[in-house]
C-alpha cells in the first residue's frame, strides 16, 4: 500500500521560531512560573492590543482581550456567551468546516449563505441583507477565507459592515488567523480597522498559522469588555490560563511578528508556485488564486462521477485521491462539493510526489475530462 501523502492538514511544517523558543526557556529558568489569570497574562495581552490600537479604529485595551487555548476556544468562549436558544449563525461558504460543530455545541443553529467561484466568493451587500432575519444573531466570516483564499478587501468590508450596522443587536464575528500568510499586494484589513459604534466587532485570531506556534496552544479574541469579561470567566471554569512559557513565546512572536511572518511567507513562495503551476495545467481543473493562507482550493467538478449526488460524488472522489496515496479536504465539507483543500505548507519534495499521484489518480476517473 502507497504511504500517504498529506495535503489535507491546517498545520505548515514550519519549524519554532528561534525568539518563542528562547522566550519559553527563559520563562521557565527563571524560577517559579506565576499562576496566570485566567484571561492571560497582562504583558501578553497589552502587546496584542498594542498591535490593534495601531489601526486607529475601534480602541482596543487589555481588557478587551482573552488570551485562550488555540483559536478554536476563542470561538467557543464567544459563541457561548452570545448564542441564546434559537439563534442563528450565518456563515458565508465554502467556509472552515469546523465552524458548524463549534456553533452547534454553543447551541446556535447554522444558516449556510452559499457563495459562487464563479464570481470570486464575493458577499454583496443586498445579498448579506437579505439573508439576515430575525434569528441571526451572528454573522461568521473568516479572513482570509479557509479553504478559498480570498481575501475579503478594505472596501469590500466597508459595504458589509454599512449593512450590519442597520442590526445593533447582530454580532459580525471575523476569524484572522491566516492574516500574515497574505501575497496579496494589500495587506488583510482586520474588523478592528472599522468604526464599530454598536459594540458589534468581534475577532478571533490565534499563532499557529501566521507566527509558526504549531502545537503550543495559543489564540485569542478581542471582544467589548464586558464580552471578554464573560469569555473569561467562561475559560476559567472550564480550563483555566494557557500555559505561562507558551503565553512568553507567543509574547515573543507578537513582538517580531513582522519578521516571523514574512519569513514564513518567504518559505511558501517556491510550494506556492509548484502547487498553482501544476493545477493551471491539469485539463478541467480551474484554479482560482489564493491570495493569502496556504490553500489552494481546485475546482474537480469535471471529475465527478455523473448521476451521484454532488456531495456523494465529491466524497468518492477524495476516497479515489486517498486511495493513490494523496489524502484532500473534501469540499463539502466546507460547503463546496466537488472542490479541495490543498495545502503547499510541505517539503517541496513530498509536494511534487503529492502532485505526480494527484494528476496521475484524476487521469483514472471515469468522468475524467
Amino acid at each position: 500500500m502507497t504511504d500517504s501523502i498529506s495535503l489535507a492538514s491546517g498545520y505548515g511544517t514550519f519549524l519554532t521560531p528561534a525568539v518563542a523558543a528562547e522566550a519559553a526557556i527563559r520563562a521557565i529558568q527563571a524560577g517559579q512560573l506565576p499562576v496566570a489569570d485566567a484571561a492571560g497574562l497582562p504583558v501578553l495581552r497589552e502587546a496584542i492590543a498594542r498591535r490593534y490600537q495601531q489601526l486607529e479604529a475601534t480602541p482596543v485595551a487589555p481588557q478587551h482581550v482573552v488570551v485562550t487555548p488555540g483559536a478554536k476556544a476563542a470561538l467557543s468562549a464567544l459563541l457561548t456567551a452570545i448564542l441564546r436558544p434559537g439563534d442563528e449563525v450565518l456563515l458565508p461558504t465554502p467556509n472552515w468546516f469546523g465552524f458548524g460543530e463549534l456553533v452547534s455545541r454553543a447551541g446556535g443553529t447554522v444558516r449556510e449563505l452559499p457563495l459562487s467561484a464563479e464570481d470570486n466568493y464575493t458577499l454583496h451587500p443586498a445579498q448579506l441583507r437579505a439573508a439576515i432575519s430575525p434569528r441571526t444573531r451572528v454573522l461568521l466570516f473568516s479572513n482570509p477565507n479557509n479553504p478559498t483564499g480570498r481575501v475579503y478587501h478594505y472596501q469590500e468590508l466597508a459595504d458589509l459592515l454599512t449593512v450590519t450596522q442597520d442590526f445593533p443587536a447582530l454580532y459580525v464575528l471575523s476569524d484572522e488567523i491566516y492574516d500574515l500568510v497574505s501575497f496579496a499586494t494589500k495587506p488583510t484589513p482586520s474588523l478592528l480597522e472599522f468604526p464599530d459604534p454598536h459594540g458589534q466587532h468581534l475577532v478571533v485570531n490565534g499563532f499557529s498559522k501566521s507566527l509558526g506556534l504549531i502545537s503550543w496552544g495559543v489564540g485569542y479574541l478581542v471582544a467589548p469588555a464586558e464580552l471578554a469579561r464573560q469569555c473569561a470567566a467562561y475559560r476559567h471554569a472550564t480550563g483555566g490560563a494557557v500555559s505561562v512559557p507558551a503565553q512568553y513565546a507567543a509574547l515573543a512572536v507578537t513582538q517580531s511578528a513582522a519578521s516571523v511572518a514574512s519569513g514564513l511567507v518567504s518559505q511558501l513562495h517556491t510550494t506556492r508556485n509548484l502547487l498553482l503551476d501544476h493545477l493551471h495545467r491539469l485539463p478541467g481543473v480551474l484554479p482560482a488564486l489564493p491570495e493569502a493562507t496556504y490553500y489552494a482550493f481546485p475546482d474537480l467538478r469535471a471529475y465527478l462521477t455523473p448521476g451521484l449526488a454532488a456531495a456523494e460524488a465529491s466524497r468518492e472522489l477524495v476516497s479515489r485521491l486517498e486511495q493513490a496515496g494523496v489524502a484532500v479536504v473534501d469540499g463539502s465539507t466546507c460547503g463546496a462539493p466537488g472542490f479541495v483543500r490543498m495545502s503547499y505548507a510541505v517539503p517541496e519534495p513530498l509536494l511534487r510526489e503529492a502532485l505526480n499521484r494527484f494528476s496521475a489518480a484524476l487521469r483514472k476517473l471515469p468522468a475524467a475530462v
